[in-house]
């Protein structure tokens, strides 16, 4: 599954995803940093990227219903620190495969992964 990180995707997570052989563009570099979250969501569902972030209201189903977009996957975490965001990337990819979630709304926070799948509309 290709990937694309929204701004506010830690440096080092980015590198961890990279690590893990995943295909990711990130906001930062092709320069969408500011562009509005329905312009974001516009260009990961045409460029077929899920999207990675830290932005809650990418997890709003009323806005992003499942199976309208390649996948979001939204990093949820009390402490915004990069060392914990890096955890909760690194226990997702050891246990999970993005692929498993292809048109899905995903939340990954401190010890669970909530799942939105495109039949659960």
């Amino acid at each position: 599954m290709k990937i694309k990180t929204d701004k506010n995707i830690p440096t080092r997570v980015i590198g961890l995803l990279r690590e893990n052989d995943q295909d990711v563009a990130t906001v930062r570099d092709e320069h969408f940093v500011g562009a509005s979250d329905r312009r974001l969501a516009e260009v990961v569902r045409n460029e077929g990227r899920a999207l990675v972030t830290l932005d809650r209201g990418f997890a709003d189903v009323r806005l992003y219903p499942p199976g309208t977009h390649p996948g979001i996957f939204v990093i949820h975490a009390r402490e915004l620190r990069v060392s914990v965001i890096l955890t909760l990337v690194s226990t997702f990819l050891a246990e999970q495969a993005f692929e498993d979630f292809a048109g899905c709304n995903v939340v990954i926070e401190p010890g669970a992964i909530r799942t939105r799948r495109p039949s659960e509309g």
